[in-house]
């Protein structure tokens, strides 16, 4: 662990994300630079537990053993099966704390149709989070902007309200991950997610906060070269961006 862990990287880590309960780590998933810092800050922050918006919980608790090494726990887990950017980035974070307890948040693509095809006020966990309150119309409209940029601008628009739908079911089930975990061990607790979902103003904070109001959250955002992250973070940090394709090429075939 101390490998992964310099002296620079623990001076980055303020004392209210030491502090929080929960500390939610943003990244941009491809972005190399974003795991070592969410490998640094977890290996500060020494977790009880750490919430991964990439994992199922069948996969999650799959990872809750003494693995030798990362490719014994990638079998376990089966992440490189999971069209996530590769399991070399996420590693680190897994080794910075090792031991520690591994919870899921990610929703089966089943559970995910089955959810969207009925209101989001009948989901279970509704009215503990929120979600039976209706959404304020200029947040629905930037949801939905967002989520027309994301898809460059290809999406048919009634499919926008729709996208919104998931992103917010997909909150909710890092929200009760994280309750989870926090009931589970006391805390402190990591969760490891995009940019979008980590966001204090309507993501995965905000639901959490609507909940259990005693919770302390801080809230980590990453950058890329010197652009602003969309929504609202205890603190932005910036990386160099990787190179990468243009993502808007699949919707031009």
């Amino acid at each position: 662990m101390a490998a992964l862990f310099s002296c620079a990287a623990a001076a980055e880590v303020p004392q209210a994300a030491r502090d929080a309960d929960v500390v939610v780590l943003g990244e941009q998933h491809d972005n190399p630079a974003h795991h070592q810092r969410q490998a640094e800050w977890t290996s500060a922050l020494a977790p009880q537990a750490l919430v991964f918006e990439m994992l199922k919980p069948r996969q999650a608790a799959n990872a809750n053993f003494d693995w030798a090494d990362q490719a014994e726990l990638d079998a376990a887990i089966d992440w490189s099966q999971n069209g996530w950017p590769s399991f070399d980035l996420y590693f680190p974070v897994f080794e910075a704390a090792r031991g520690v307890a591994i919870f899921g948040a990610l929703v089966p693509r089943e559970e995910l149709r089955d959810r969207l095809e009925n209101p989001i006020v009948k989901h279970p966990l509704a009215a503990l989070f929120g979600l039976d309150q209706p959404v304020d119309a200029k947040e629905q409209a930037a949801r939905e902007a967002l989520q027309a940029a994301a898809h460059c601008d290809a999406l048919p628009e009634e499919m926008l309200p729709v996208m919104v739908t998931a992103q917010r079911l997909r909150d909710v089930a890092l929200a009760d991950a994280t309750l989870r975990a926090l009931r589970a061990t006391g805390g402190p607790i990591v969760v490891i997610t995009g940019n979008g979902h980590a966001r204090s103003d309507w993501g995965m904070p905000a639901l959490l906060a609507y909940a259990a109001r005693d919770v302390t959250v801080f809230v980590l955002g990453q950058g890329e070269d010197g652009a602003d992250v969309t929504g609202t973070f205890n603190l932005t940090l910036d990386a160099p961006s990787p190179k990468r394709a243009d993502p808007c090429d699949a919707f031009k075939q």
